[in-house]
């Protein structure tokens, strides 16, 4: 794994740097998932952890075409370990975005207020209660009584715990109440207060066995024991705060619910609150973040719900997490520390990235000993120099960044550092055009970083996702002569006398290898077209290439057509919501390059790429029409309207074509209207939209 990317600020990632670092991100925010929820064993803090989920949000953000159908976002948690029976949740446990700052939770609430499209001043309360940082489980009631208990897993598939839950005390077995519904999945959190913890640990240590790092790795080791009775001389407690699936409706409110709650005798956290004004939650956030210490069990920040259940049922979610709910997490940790050395390194995209090297320190219970330094201008604006003592912080990004100089401890021989101007990989010049942030070696294909990373998107997780295939070994094999292209990855099944007996491959992985190349001979669309590793085209956009020409043969024709500017196809291409004229460009100038067009022909000896299944949208009276939304919708905000119209398996265009099957036009609607006019394309008002798909 590289780590050049990971030091450009969000706001200077090219979208093709984003990609990237959304793969990157993808990859080690899923290895700390496995760590923490099927090991028990987290190998970053939470802080740490937390800075990861933020960068991925943040690029994500800027670039919505980029989400990858790995990305956290898409993701809750990691895939259930073999040690329990599986169960699939009737209704997915999602995941949490973050908030760490005041701006970040007035943003939280004006995005509700515009996606619901709401008055400035109607009211939106909101319930906050304390997060607790325990294990998260679902328990499922039928006819009042506990059938079954599972892990949150990865969001969709948990384990099967239902023997270890019957063991805590705090969880009623039967609840005797006419008004509960037939069926009734409670969720929560279950977690271990700081002195069992330490009573835990001591008496693990008189045993001779094992030691828990903190509270939440006790709890999650003794809910996921295989041996029930281990767990049921654990001391494990329990705050329950949402649900999953329900027979009938229990109250109009997150508030009602969690008093319905309390009546039927589940434990509910006694520090929430209703509150709501932004100014209240952060008096409640300050309130809790005094009391932390002193609070007998572990939490590391607030969550905030919008009470009322018909908004939350409006907002939905986006990605794998509610619009509707964030958590406002505790501040990151600082640390001071000695910077020995700047080194330079260099991305798939020849993008010249410094990165700081550090006299290793603990920052929020880690090891670090790299921070990011970002680019030329910002080693610049902060006189950064090897030999300083500088302050680092893990708050909003991968690796710790330098806050700053402590200028009174600088060297008195210190010196300016200096920014390269020929790459350290192949000599070449590098450049930085006017208005860029970043350097870039001019190398292309003959710098051997810019080679080497290519083939590693290729072979990546989201790609063609080829396991025993990592890093190192593309690189020696590039190095080597071995591979040089997509297609010589799945000619090394033809040179397996030259791979055997290389250092760690003998007989066996070898054998793996074979057996993974001939695996990933088919492929999905989506997948291909990511693969290819062209520039702007993220895991969304080569989905949504798939989607709108369902065959790869078909794509490679109309892109072809497409390369003269003002064709149909062209226009077809400009007009896929989401992909401009920029990306559109990108995306015709890599089919046109020759190199590359013998590359896919190439790739095709070895593999046969599956056409694009979409969802079953089968009844849905718009299902397969490109619509177009314009002027201003007054019911609902145009980004909740986008959204439906897109579960319903409508294509949403940005403008409008021959090829555009509806327009739903609001008040102030101008030109697009008027070009559905004269193309004869019908028009909708809002109201018969909803009539139209039956809301």
């Amino acid at each position: 794994m590289t780590g050049s990317l990971r030091d450009i600020p969000v706001e200077q990632l090219s979208s093709e740097e984003a990609d990237r670092e959304l793969e990157r991100l993808a990859e080690e925010i899923a290895t700390h998932d496995k760590a923490y929820y099927q090991n028990d064993a987290p190998t970053v803090s939470d802080g740490d952890y937390d800075a990861l989920r933020q960068r991925n949000q943040a690029i994500e953000t800027r670039f919505p075409l980029l989400v990858r159908p790995d990305s956290p976002t898409q993701k809750v948690g990691a895939a259930p370990s073999s040690g329990f029976s599986k169960v699939t949740h009737t209704r997915p446990m999602l995941s949490l975005g973050n908030a760490f700052s005041r701006e970040d939770v007035e943003e939280f609430i004006a995005g509700i207020r515009r996606f619901l499209n709401l008055a400035n001043d109607e009211e939106i309360a909101i319930v906050a209660e304390p997060k607790i940082d325990g294990l998260s489980a679902s328990m499922r009631y039928e006819k009042g009584r506990f059938v079954q208990g599972a892990t949150r897993g990865d969001g969709t598939v948990g384990e099967n715990i239902t023997a270890n839950l019957c063991t805590l005390s705090c969880l009623p077995d039967a609840i005797d109440d006419p008004a509960l519904p037939d069926i009734l999945e409670v969720r929560g959190e279950v977690y271990m207060s700081k002195q069992a913890f330490a009573e835990l640990n001591e008496r693990q240590t008189e045993k001779g066995a094992k030691v828990f790092a903190n509270p939440r790795n006790a709890a999650a080791g003794s809910l996921r024991q295989l041996d029930p009775t281990i767990t049921a001389g654990r001391p494990l407690e329990l705050f329950v705060y949402a649900w999953g699936e329900i027979s009938e409706e229990i109250a109009p409110t997150q508030w009602e619910a969690l008093q319905q709650f309390k009546h039927w005798g589940m434990p509910v956290n006694p520090l929430t609150r209703r509150c709501e004004t932004v100014d209240e939650l952060l008096s409640y956030y300050t309130e809790v973040e005094t009391q932390r210490a002193d609070l007998p069990y572990d939490i590391d920040g607030i969550v905030y719900k919008v009470d009322r259940l018909d908004w939350q049922k409006r907002l939905g979610t986006v990605s794998r997490a509610p619009r509707w709910a964030i958590a406002h997490k505790f501040p990151a940790e600082k640390a001071t520390t000695r910077l020995n050395k700047i080194d330079i390194q260099v991305g798939r995209t020849g993008a010249l990235t410094p990165v700081a090297h550090l006299e290793p320190v603990t920052v929020g219970g880690v090891v670090v000993s790299r921070a990011t330094l970002h680019n030329q201008d910002e080693i610049a604006r902060k006189d950064i120099r090897e030999g300083d003592t500088v302050v680092i912080q893990r708050a909003g990004d991968v690796i710790p960044q330098v806050v700053e100089v402590m200028l009174d401890k600088r060297l008195a021989d210190s010196k300016p550092f200096v920014y390269p101007t020929t790459c350290p990989k192949c000599g070449s010049e590098a450049k930085r055009e006017e208005g860029e942030a970043k350097t870039f070696c001019t190398g292309g294909l003959v710098c051997p970083a810019q080679v080497v990373e290519r083939l590693k998107h290729f072979v990546s997780r989201n790609a063609f996702d080829l396991e025993g295939l990592g890093g190192k070994h593309i690189e020696t094999f590039h190095e080597e002569g071995l591979i040089n292209n997509p297609a010589d990855i799945f000619r090394l099944a033809e040179k397996r006398g030259q791979i055997e007996g290389r250092g760690g491959w003998g007989t066996k992985s070898v054998e793996n290898l074979i057996s993974a190349l001939k695996d990933k001979r088919v492929i999905d669309m989506p997948r291909f077209i990511f693969a290819l590793g062209i520039r702007q085209v993220g895991q969304a956009t080569a989905k949504l290439l798939a989607k709108q020409y369902l065959t790869l043969d078909h794509w490679l024709e109309e892109m072809e057509k497409a390369q003269s500017l003002g064709s149909e196809s062209y226009e077809e291409l400009i007009n896929i919501d989401g992909i401009g004229q920029a990306m559109a460009n990108d995306i015709l100038a890599f089919l046109n390059e020759p190199h590359n067009q013998e590359a896919i022909a190439d790739l095709r000896q070895y593999v046969t790429v599956e056409d694009f299944q979409a969802a079953d949208t089968s009844g849905s009276p718009v299902a397969g029409k490109t619509i177009v939304f314009t002027g201003t919708l007054e019911k609902v905000s145009r980004n909740e309207a986008k959204a439906r119209a897109e579960e319903l398996g409508a294509k949403v265009s940005g403008s409008v074509s021959k090829k555009t099957d509806m327009v739903i036009a609001g008040p102030g609607a101008g030109s697009k209207a008027k070009k559905a006019q004269e193309l004869g394309v019908a028009i909708l008002t809002e109201e018969e939209w909803f009539d139209l798909i039956g809301e």
